[in-house]
Parts: structure tokens; sequence; C-alpha cells
């Protein structure tokens, strides 16, 4: 099969042209460290071809980790005799910055044998400020074809398929060898002279971008925007995702009541009962609030305000003993703890990026939000106030978060102040990508795909967790009596340890099953709800949780717990991969436990004073 590479800087638009060529909805940012695997496709017009999108870099002289990653990729890409062809993404609007890159990618490509053919993307931005490239000096100076394209509108792509068809049939390249024993110096000096005689003439995209970064990172204006936006992130995760919601919740509702009287055999008919439909059934309905929290997430990192939320968090984070870069890894978990942590190698400085690694687990993440969604829905009243524009349980999803956060950031400063470490130090540094327009089709499918993506990988987990919880509840004795249960004399167990903040057995149940995955925790409950009640209709988790004896000092308690404690087995795989230690992540489970657990009593008996 032949293969063709595609590369190039981030902020150009790569990763969509990737999805368009191939059908693939690939993630899509504006900011460097989002995309860090290398994603692969065969492309829509040559089944027989396999398209490869390398992680984007600004120079082959890699700086960060994530441009290693991209380089080293890059290198061994050129010695496979499968490669054919080299597609080189640049940025229209961004000449000079792009071209440095490109003169390396094709000297690299020319000692390999290699095509290399450049794609002028975004161009559909300067024609509509009526702004030229001229495509055909800058390709005659390249020696290389040079095609105008348009990720976002597909203009341009029958070009590229056109030329691949063309250099597949070609045979054997010669390369020109005009490049070959060109320094990194000299390729520079040449990038900004090609700009300047090739590139588009006029400043309406920089006055365009300065208006707006007048108003974004002003310093009273700025400010009050990213609070604002940051709290209108949070609020639709409830106002936006409960009518799917509750759609998800009557979907569930309607098929236990016709599947559960079709089984005929009574143990299979309490499993598919409170198993199934109680456990499982119970993590589903939340589902629709991941997939709104990453569309909104998508929206600000296409929209290239994501950039500058980091450049406003850079001197409060300094404070910390973080960089502005951090942000990002630290809200991607607000997604994921998992592609955060790969997100921090984009983080120059060894030092931060551990910093970083230390407050990622703590950022609120979706798996945390059914557990979250839940207690919250218990004990916090759903009505609003300023005329609906404020509801309470929305502000406490809003406070929960950012609780989850200043621990982070709490944490980090305590260890970038104590701790003395061989790690070095590098100066902050960072683009900031043009404004544009979102295109709501591939945020759609990301966050759908995101969704999708979340169900499959939690859901055997649960799966498993769900058959074993309602195995050990329901027998030896048929679930007639949940406490004599398997399960019962397991909680009891472990009861003395979470009795301090006033949780029974099977809180505690639901918490040690979480270690394995957070969300696990509302399916566990879900099950050994279900069984108490196995004689009667499902009913929402929620109402079980009211009537039962769980004061709301308990639930504050439960609440701090889940934001502080419990990073899950996958988090801490990942985290001694990246940071190349076990003994850390291990380390920071064990402490995060404890301060958890401290902080959780204190709340617990506070709200006991209180009452």
């Amino acid at each position: 099969m032949n293969k063709v590479i595609l590369i190039g800087s981030p902020n150009s638009g790569k990763s969509l042209l990737f999805n368009r060529l191939t059908g693939l909805q690939q993630k899509v940012a504006n900011f460097p460290g989002i995309t860090v695997d290398v994603g692969t496709g065969r492309l829509r017009a040559l089944p027989d071809t396999e398209l490869i999108d390398f992680p984007g870099t600004y120079s082959l002289q890699a700086i960060s980790a994530e441009e290693k990653v991209a380089v080293e990729y890059f290198e061994h890409a050129l010695d496979d005799p499968q490669v054919n062809h080299v597609l080189c993404v640049i940025d229209a609007t961004r000449l000079e910055k792009s071209l440095y890159f490109t003169l390396q990618v094709i000297r690299d490509c020319e000692c390999h044998g290699k095509r290399v053919t450049v794609l002028a993307n975004m161009i559909d931005v300067l024609d509509s400020h009526d702004i030229t490239l001229d495509i055909e000096g800058l390709s005659a100076a390249l020696h290389t074809p040079v095609l105008p394209t348009s990720a976002r509108s597909g203009k341009g792509l029958e070009a590229v398929i056109a030329q691949l068809k063309r250099s597949a049939a070609a045979g054997e390249f010669i390369p020109r060898s005009h490049l070959i024993d060109s320094p990194d110096e000299l390729l520079r000096g040449t990038a900004h002279q090609l700009a300047h005689r090739y590139g588009p003439r006029g400043d309406v995209l920089i006055k365009t971008q300065t208006r707006l970064d007048n108003f974004f990172l002003h310093s009273l204006t700025g400010g009050f925007a990213f609070f604002a936006i940051m709290y209108l992130l949070f609020q639709s995760i409830f106002t936006w995702a409960a009518p799917m919601m509750d759609a998800v919740e009557t979907v569930l509702t309607t098929m236990a009541d016709l599947v559960v009287p079709l089984i005929g055999n009574q143990v299979a008919q309490d499993f598919t009962s409170d198993a199934l439909f109680g456990g499982i059934g119970a993590f589903l309905v939340f589902v629709p609030q991941i997939f709104v929290l990453t569309f909104v997430i998508g929206l600000l990192e296409d929209s290239g305000y994501m950039a500058r939320a980091a450049l406003i968090c850079h001197k409060p984070l300094r404070l910390f003993g973080l960089t502005g870069k951090s942000f990002i890894p630290m809200l991607s978990g607000v997604a994921c703890a998992i592609p955060a942590i790969y997100a921090a190698r984009a983080i120059d400085s060894p030092r931060k990026r551990l910093l970083t690694y230390m407050a990622i687990p703590l950022m609120p993440c979706a798996a945390r939000l059914p557990v979250y969604t839940l207690l919250i829905a218990a004990f916090i009243p759903s009505g609003t106030v300023l005329g609906g524009l404020v509801g309470w349980q929305g502000l406490a999803m809003f406070a929960i978060y950012f609780f989850g956060m200043f621990c982070g950031l709490l944490v980090t400063a305590v260890v970038s102040r104590t701790s003395k470490d061989h790690y070095t130090d590098l100066p902050f540094v960072l683009e900031l990508p043009p404004y544009r327009i979102p295109g709501l089709q591939p945020l759609i499918h990301n966050s759908w795909n995101r969704s999708k993506h979340f169900v499959s990988k939690a859901g055997k987990i649960i799966f498993t967790v769900t058959l074993v919880v309602w195995c050990l509840g329901y027998f030896p004795n048929y679930g007639t009596d949940l406490g004599a249960s398997w399960l019962g004399q397991i909680g009891r167990v472990i009861e003395p340890l979470f009795a301090p903040l006033g949780l029974d057995w099977r809180y505690g149940v639901a918490i040690f099953t979480s270690f394995l995955a957070r969300e696990v925790f509302v399916g566990t409950l879900g099950t050994i709800f279900g069984i108490e009640n196995a004689d009667e209709n499902m009913t929402p988790l929620v109402e079980h949780i009211q009537s039962s004896d769980m004061t709301i000092g308990s639930g504050l308690a439960l609440l701090v717990f889940f934001a502080i404690a419990l990073q899950c087995v996958s988090t801490m795989a990942i985290l001694a991969k990246e940071s190349g230690s076990g003994s850390l992540a291990i380390k920071m489970f064990a402490a995060y436990f404890l301060l958890a657990y401290i902080v959780a009593l204190a709340v617990y008996q506070l709200a006991g004073l209180l009452a």
C-alpha cells in the first residue's frame, strides 16, 4: 500500500484537511499540544493510499516533547519505502512562519528521494479579503508544486488528489538537490525573502485580529470575558444537556418496562432490571452532558480563543509555579485526564510540565461529571434566580469545578516553592492563532465520537464492575437481604473508614469500585439501590439518595472527596508512562487520597456545626 505523509505547523488547518481527504473526524484545535497522536486513514478518492497525519510542529529542530514526537515519526517515515509523497501544509495567511518549516521539509525529503507538494491552506480567508498569494511564483522559487486549498470549504482538494495520482504513476523521483546542503540559518533567511516576495499584501487580517485582541486581552474587558465564558461553559452542561438527558432516561425506562416482563427466569429478570437498567442505565443518562462539554470546549479551541485564555492565565499561573501553556492541558483535563497528560508534551519547560502533571488529576474531568450531577441533583434545589438566568444547580457545578481547579493550583504552588529537583526551566513563548469561525459539523462529529469513545472505553469496566457488584449483592440469598449478602459483608469491613464522613457501607462500596473508573460510582449505586428495590419499578437514583439517611453534610463531603481524590487506574498508567516515573503516580495517588479525606472530614464537621 502506498503511504502519504501529511505534515505542517500547528493552526495550519492540517487536521481538518486530513478529515476532508479521509472522511475521518479527527480532533481539530487551535493550540499546539491538543493533537499528539499520529492519525491514519485511507484516502476516499484513492483507497489503496494511506494518509498519515503527524502532530503539528514549527520546526524540525524540536523543542517541546510534542514536537519531538512529530520529528521522530517524520524522520522514521522518510526511511519507509512505502512512503512516496509528502504533503506539507502551510498557513497562507502567515506565510513566513510556515515557509521556514516547509523549506526544512523539502530539504529532508530531497535527501531521502521523496516527492513534496506544498498545500497553501486557508486560501478562502485571503479570497474573502481580496488578498492574493503568488502561487506560481512561490512554486517556481521552491521548485516544488504549490496548490491553493481550503480545508474548511473543500476548495482545491480535487487538485490534491490529481497530484497524488500523477505522483504514483510517475515512478522514481529524482531530487533537484537545490536545498540539500542548506543549513537552517540560511533557510530562515530564505523563508523571509520568499514571504516578502510572494506573500499576500495588505494588513487587513492583522487589523482584524488586533481589534479583537484589544478586547479579549484587555486587563478589564478580557478578564470579564474570560470569567463570563467559563461560567457559560458550566451553565450549559445543565441547560443544554437537560432535554437529551430526559430523552435518554425516557428511553431506558420504556425499554425496561418492555423487556423485563418478557424474561421468565427470575435471576435473569432481576439482573436485567437491577444491574443493566438500574446500574449501567444510571450512567448512560449523563452521557449527553459529556457531549455538551466537549462541544463547548471545541468551540473555544477552534475559534482561537483558547490560546488567548492561555495568555490571560499566564501571569496568575506563574504565581502557582505554572505557565500559560499549562492552562490548555488543565482545561483539557475537564474532558479527560488522559489526553490532558498527553497535551502537556507541548510545555517546553520540564519542571513546569511536571507541575502540570500534578495539577491535571485534580481537574474536574468528565468521568466525575456523573458523580457531581447525581449529588448536586440530590442535595441542591433546582430553583433559579435573576429571572431564570442563574440556576442553583448550575452555580453549584460551577463552584465544584473551580474548587477542583483551585486545589490543583494550590498543590502546584506548594510543591514549586518547597521542592528541589533537577528539572530545568524554559521561558514562556506562545503563538496566537487567528480568530476563526468554528465549523459546526466537525465539532458535532468530534463531540459525538468523544462521547462514543467515553462510553465504549468506560462501558467494559462499568459492565464488569456492575456484574461483580450485582453478583456479590444478589448471592447467596438471591437479593432478599442486601445486608447479609457478600457485598454487604465487604461493605461493612470498609465502613469504618468512611463512617467519620457520615457514609454507610453502600457508599463505601461505590467509592471502592470507583478506583477503577470514577464514573463507576454511579453505576455501582444504581445497582445497589436497584437490588434493594427489586420488587418495584426502576426509579431515578436521585430519589433513592434523597429518601435515604444521607445528610447534606455527607453529600458535600462526598463532593469534596471526589473533587480531590480518585484518579483512575488509566490516568495513573498514562502518568507513569509520560513522566517516566511509576513512583510519581503512586505517590500522587496516595497523597491526593489522604488530602481528600482530610478536607472532606473538615467539610462534614463544619456542615454539622452549621446545621
